[in-house]
């Protein structure tokens, strides 16, 4: 599903410039915890990989396809964060995510802005004609949902 009257695709495939800014895959530097990331698909894929793991540096430093393409070395089973293991794909996992989500939005006032843009949309996350992979670190809905819940406390500021 493309931008719609009332939808927006927020990917890094969407034919709407706001999708793409707003996109995991975007280079959009943010820090999160003293610790700075190239884009929140780089924070995705490297909290796969154990801290002291040389893959984790690259993918911190990474966006886009580059970023993605690291997950196909990664062991699944869990992430990795503050000197803890997080199982793979639980809440505590998306909490991680949309921390760094967060992070990145509130960061840039440019992306604070874009994402006010969309309000009145309805936000979805569609990659292309093959379903979702049910191993993937963020479910379009829970992506979505973060989308979503941020741009409602921005509205309220």
């Amino acid at each position: 599903m493309e931008t719609t009257s009332s939808s927006l695709n927020v990917s890094s495939t969407s034919t709407d410039w706001r999708g793409v800014a707003l996109s995991n895959f975007a280079l959009s530097p943010f820090v999160l915890e003293d610790n700075l990331f190239a884009s929140v698909e780089g924070f995705i894929q490297g909290i796969k990989f154990p801290e002291g793991d040389s893959l984790r540096a690259v993918a911190f430093c990474s966006s886009g396809q580059d970023a993605k393409n690291l997950a196909s070395q990664a062991d699944r089973s869990a992430v990795y964060w503050a000197g803890g293991r997080i199982a793979y794909g639980c809440a505590d996992h998306h909490r991680l995510i949309g921390r760094a989500i967060r992070a990145r939005i509130e960061q840039s006032i440019g992306l604070q802005k874009v994402l006010l843009s969309t309000d009145g949309l309805d936000l979805v996350h569609n990659t292309g004609p093959e379903p979702e992979s049910p191993a993937t670190s963020l479910p379009a809905v829970v992506f979505c949902g973060i989308l979503t819940e941020l741009r409602e406390e921005l509205k309220a500021r």
